[in-house]
């Protein structure tokens, strides 16, 4: 709880993920309705069928991608910080044996 107050804990990654979730599902509903849409329009709205698919198919993915890359910023964080805490650790002595 300690570090999560001095903001040691990151929590954006985990709404991150939230995030993709709700943008994938929000694609692949939104792109059945433009399926549907462009399927059932008979007069010159063919072009909202196949904005429905890329949108389907695409879309998750590109959702996905852009979520990634925001994670990578806060895995750099967390490996920069473990770099300072073996950088801030005293390293270890080397014992010699005793001689007999």
């Amino acid at each position: 709880m300690r570090d999560f107050l001095a903001f040691r804990t990151m929590v954006t990654p985990v709404i991150i993920q939230v995030l993709f979730w709700i943008g994938a599902i929000l694609c692949l509903i939104t792109g059945v309705i433009m399926i549907i849409y462009g399927a059932t329009q008979f007069q010159d709205q063919e072009y909202y069928l196949w904005k429905g698919v890329l949108l389907f198919v695409l879309g998750p993915l590109v959702v996905r991608v852009y979520c990634e890359i925001l994670i990578i910023f806060f895995r750099i964080n967390e490996t920069l910080t473990e770099i300072k805490h073996a950088i801030d650790r005293p390293a270890p002595q080397p014992t010699r044996p005793e001689a007999a």
